[in-house]
């Protein structure tokens, strides 16, 4: 962060997602820590880099401006097409865009949950019925043949 206090283009902050910081992180889909975003502060994109200083340093001095609402000249015809648009339309109007988009992203949160949910009691029972059969096999005498066999195998005959 020191490095580039005085970067006009450049703001590199940490935020703390288990305190005042938390409705941040939950509306950048920060889930894990530490979880490192770039781009534009309305559309954060997840860093994938490396974590050491060099290639965090690399990373930045690399970071310019992008296409967004604030740097439309650097778009291409197609995104100042969709930003034209999305500016056309009233706050109300946008409001109700994003509602509709965040409300599919929560049902694909809800979705997800409930079928982990699902795969982990069907984990839970695959467990149990294995470790009875384990179990059961056990007390049918396996390892008492296991056993008898290399006796066997020892005596050299199958008769003990």
């Amino acid at each position: 962060m020191t490095e580039f206090k005085d970067d006009p283009t450049k703001l590199i902050g940490d935020v703390d997602c288990t305190a005042e910081g938390k409705p941040l992180c939950d509306a950048n889909g920060v889930k894990g820590f530490p979880t490192l975003k770039h781009g534009d502060p309305s559309d954060l994109q997840d860093y994938e880099g490396g974590r050491d200083y060099a290639s965090l340093k690399a990373f930045a001095d690399g970071l310019k401006p992008v296409c967004s609402v604030n740097n439309i000249d650097l778009c291409d015809d197609q995104k100042k097409a969709e930003i034209h648009a999305f500016m056309a339309l009233s706050v109300e109007e946008l409001d109700a865009k994003i509602a509709l988009e965040e409300k599919k992203l929560d049902e694909a949160e809800e979705n997800f949950k409930a079928e982990v949910q699902k795969l982990q009691e069907t984990y839970q029972k695959l467990s149990e019925d294995k470790d009875a059969t384990v179990a059961a096999v056990k007390d049918s005498g396996l390892g008492l043949m296991k056993s008898v066999k290399i006796a066997k195998g020892k005596a050299g005959n199958d008769e003990l």
